[in-house]
């Protein structure tokens, strides 16, 4: 079994794809109506980020506790951490933590936090070569 979809809600289907697309580099190959709101498709390339935009008001995304169960963050692979994390900080986006060697090191080269523009947590993370 291949995980090929997450899904976020958004409260401005506009402002989302542009952060994803533009800033983050995927691309929007489906947009349209729901009986409850507007969704989109975003390809990660290796996998798809579906985008629900509901009818009415939304709320800011909340951190999950550590003691809850839920997803703590989404983690697109990019070639350069440092970089991207320059050029969003320069657009205004929410820097949670700055590039750092990774943890994980059997994975990942560097990682850096931000948040989307409703606040749900993006791990930017620098694979290591062969991954």
């Amino acid at each position: 079994m291949a995980l090929n979809i997450s899904s976020v809600t958004s409260s401005d289907l506009d402002r989302t794809i542009a952060f994803y697309c533009d800033q983050l580099g995927l691309k929007l190959v489906l947009r349209k109506q729901q009986p409850r709101g507007e969704m989109a498709f975003l390809d990660a390339g290796g996998g798809m980020l579906e985008v629900f935009a509901p009818n009415g008001h939304i709320t800011r995304s909340r951190d999950v506790p550590p003691l809850e169960a839920g997803m703590r963050h989404l983690t697109p692979a990019v070639t350069d951490v440092d970089g991207l994390i320059a050029e969003l900080e320069a657009s205004g986006t929410e820097i949670v933590e700055y590039p750092r060697a990774a943890h994980n090191t059997e994975m990942f080269k560097r990682v850096a936090f931000c948040r989307d523009p409703d606040g749900i947590v993006i791990e930017l993370a620098e694979r290591l070569e062969g991954r």
